[in-house]
């Protein structure tokens, strides 16, 4: 059996585990608001009308943050049409999706819930069809504590200030499919000119430039250098958005897509640091990955509604993830996590229904895809500090990134406590793995769990809601060292503590 080692010290350490790694996004696409959080009349449904099936399972899921209203559906809307009375509200046509948006749910449904499932909100603004004095007017709002027009609004709808510090300068502008597509230097100039003046309300906002919406985008590098040089005084972040998928059955490629996510963040990384020098600034600029996740793109699509009616919440890329799709799910995470030096915010797009890890059913379940448990686990494990982790692995050959690491993984370590994430992205067998753990002076293994199933194809349903389980893992640990067999397409997380 091939064998792999892992050398663990905590002396090798990266940066902090950032709560912020373990974000989502909710936006008002597809079932993701209605009859995914939002559904009153449900059984289940609380005096707001949002479902306590799914905030229970938001909870669970151990989200710290969420991203709203958008992805795609920010560069048109209006955040006045959510507030206030729902009986007041208009229906607007959403082009971003080719649906109906009634407002039901808005900005103000959207603090409430963000409250009661106990994760910190994350404000998009529309930088594609409006500008500098909706952002300001939107801030106020949010956060002014009252005595002016529009923070006395949010009074009389019944809310104290929100108090929201993360905000998204836009969407995707580098998009041609964006409704208020810019250049590099449109966007820049404005996305500078909007945090400078957001900041004359609070100079303690955290601020996300758009970058590319993809590594794969014509002006990858280009637009973060040119957003930059405008905008890198007055941001903290600037942003990656990245989906992997298996339509073309590559699977080796697949499950090593983590490689893809290293360079990307690396190379976003390099750029913001040229810039940096350039404009002679000891500011180091922080990543924003705040669009990630495995979508199918086309098979996905196959759930989709009518695309020729204007409809009320149809159905949108509502994958249906298995076993293959959680490990790739489970090492992202692994590589976000080594990249916390710089990845100070991530967020898995998205939480309900749309390419989601929970899924619902219109008065119906709510059920955990298979997606749902290495995140799950990771943001229950991961804490005090990110560890680097030394790995002797045999290696994978891929179509798409040569040569990689069969066994991946990433340590954190807090007071005592070493959490281990490893995954096997081999399709051809079983790997042996021997971690030396002995510098942490681990002498009890407390969890050892891993996500693997002989049909790497199997999913979860309403019907079946815990055919994926994660299960028991087989680790021994003597003298320092622990081993265990990692079987092929499998994601494991260990927790150990020192006596």
């Amino acid at each position: 059996m091939p064998a792999a080692t892992l050398t663990i010290d905590p002396a090798f350490t990266i940066a902090p585990v950032n709560r912020r790694t373990f974000g989502t996004f909710v936006e008002h696409m597809g079932r993701c608001v209605y009859t995914g959080i939002y559904e009153p009349g449900h059984a289940t449904a609380d005096e707001d009308g949002f479902r306590k099936d799914v905030l229970e399972l938001t909870r669970e899921l151990g989200v710290s943050v969420v991203r709203y209203p958008g992805g795609n559906f920010v560069s048109g809307y209006r955040w006045e049409d959510g507030v206030g009375p729902r009986e007041d509200r208009p229906r607007r046509l959403d082009l971003a999706w080719h649906s109906v948006e009634t407002n039901e749910f808005g900005l103000d449904e959207f603090s409430r819930w963000c409250a009661k499932a106990g994760v910190e909100p994350m404000m998009a603004i529309n930088l594609g069809t409006r500008g500098v004095q909706e952002a300001l007017d939107l801030l106020e709002y949010t956060n002014h504590p009252g005595g002016t027009t529009l923070s006395d609004l949010r009074e009389q709808h019944g809310a104290s200030p929100y108090g929201i510090k993360l905000w998204c300068l836009g969407n995707e502008l580098d998009g041609p499919w964006q409704v208020g597509h810019k250049t590099p230097t449109e966007y820049g100039r404005l996305a500078a000119e909007t945090a400078r003046a957001m900041r004359m309300i609070d100079r303690d906002l955290q601020l996300v430039a758009c970058g590319s919406s993809s590594s794969k985008m014509p002006l990858f590098g280009t637009w973060e250098r040119d957003v930059l040089r405008e905008t890198y005084e007055f941001v903290e972040y600037i942003s990656c958005h990245a989906y992997y998928g298996n339509d073309d059955g590559d699977t080796a490629s697949f499950l090593a897509s983590a490689v893809d996510m290293d360079h990307f963040i690396e190379s976003v990384v390099a750029t913001a640091d040229h810039v940096g020098a350039e404009l002679k600034s000891s500011k180091k600029i922080g990543i924003s990955f705040d669009e990630w996740n495995v979508w199918y793109g086309e098979r996905s699509r196959r759930t989709d509604g009518p695309g020729d009616r204007w409809e009320v919440a149809p159905r949108r890329i509502e994958d249906e993830y298995n076993v293959t799709d959680a490990v790739v799910v489970g090492n992202l995470l692994i590589s976000l996590l080594r990249h916390s030096d710089r990845v100070g915010v991530a967020c898995l797009a998205q939480l309900a229904n749309v390419i989601a890890p929970i899924m619902t059913e219109p008065g119906g379940a709510a059920w955990r895809q298979p997606t749902f448990h290495p995140f799950a686990i990771t943001s229950r494990l991961a804490a005090g500090q990110v560890l680097r982790v030394e790995t002797d692995s045999p290696t994978v050959t891929t179509a798409k990134f040569g040569e990689v690491s069969a066994v991946d993984a990433v340590a954190t370590y807090d007071d005592g406590k070493l959490a281990v994430f490893a995954v096997n992205r081999s399709t051809e067998g079983p790997i042996e793995v021997t971690i030396d753990v002995s510098r942490s002076g681990a002498s009890t293994i407390d969890e050892a769990v891993i996500v693997h199933d002989a049909d790497g194809l199997a999913t979860n349903s309403a019907e079946q809601p815990d055919r994926v389980t994660p299960q028991q893992a087989d680790a021994q640990l003597v003298d320092g060292l622990l081993t265990m067999t990692l079987p092929a397409i499998s994601w494991v997380a260990l927790s150990l503590s020192a006596d």
